[in-house]
C-alpha cells in the first residue's frame, strides 16, 4: 500500500536520488506503509538500479542508517578537487589499512569516498596494485563516480575518465622531468 499524504518526517520524495551508504546511489521509487507485526511502518522504497537490487528503509531510520541527499554541484566540484592532493598512505599494516578504506567507502561521506580513490590511484609510471589493492579502488571509484554522475547527468564511464584524469594532471602524480632527474645523478654520483 502506498502513502498517499507526505508527512512532515519524509526527508525524501519519491522520484528522488539519495545516497544509502553501504550500497551508494540509488533512486527513491515509493514510499509505502506496510504491517509488520502488527506495526504499520512508513518505508522508503529504494532501487540501485546497478545492483539490481531493491531495498526498503523505514521512515524513522534513515537518519541513522546515514541516508543522505545526493551533493549539489558546487560540493562535487570541491570533492574532485581532493583527487588532486597528494595521496597519503599510512605506514601501517594493509590489514588495518585496508580495513580504514573499507569504512571510509562505506560511509557514505563523498568527502572520505574521494580520499580512498586518490590514496590508491597508480598512474602508469607507479608500480601496479595489489589484487585486495585494485578492489578497494575500483569500489571507491565507482561509488564516488555514480554520485559524479547523476549530479553533472553524465553517464558513469565519463564521470571515471573525468576523475582519472584529474588525478594523472595533478603535480604529485606527473613524472618528472628529465631534467631533474640527470641533475640528481649528476649531485649523487
Amino acid at each position: 500500500m502506498t502513502a498517499q499524504k507526505k508527512t512532515k518526517k519524509n526527508k525524501f520524495k519519491a522520484g528522488e536520488f539519495v545516497i544509502y551508504p553501504s550500497h551508494g546511489v540509488g533512486k527513491v521509487v515509493d514510499i509505502e506503509v506496510e504491517e509488520i507485526a502488527g506495526i504499520h511502518l512508513e518505508l522508503y522504497v529504494i532501487d540501485f538500479d546497478k545492483e539490481k537490487m531493491r531495498l526498503r528503509v523505514p521512515l524513522a531510520k534513515a537518519d541513522s542508517v546515514g541516508m543522505r541527499k545526493l551533493c549539489d554541484k558546487l560540493d562535487i566540484a570541491k570533492h574532485l578537487t581532493i583527487l588532486e592532493g597528494r595521496p597519503r598512505i599510512k605506514r601501517t599494516m594493509w590489514s588495518r589499512r585496508a580495513q580504514e578504506y573499507e569504512a571510509k567507502i562505506n560511509s557514505g561521506e563523498l568527502k572520505l569516498v574521494a580520499e580512498v580513490v586518490r590514496d590508491l590511484f597508480r598512474s602508469e609510471t607507479q608500480p601496479e596494485q595489489s589484487y585486495s589493492e585494485r578492489q578497494l579502488y575500483e569500489a571507491a571509484l565507482d561509488r564516488m563516480a555514480r554520485e559524479v554522475a547523476v549530479v553533472k547527468k553524465y553517464d558513469d564511464k565519463q564521470a571515471i575518465e573525468e576523475m582519472e584524469s584529474i588525478m594523472r594532471a595533478s603535480k604529485y602524480r606527473a613524472p618528472k622531468p628529465a631534467e631533474e632527474e640527470s641533475d640528481g645523478e649528476e649531485k649523487a654520483a
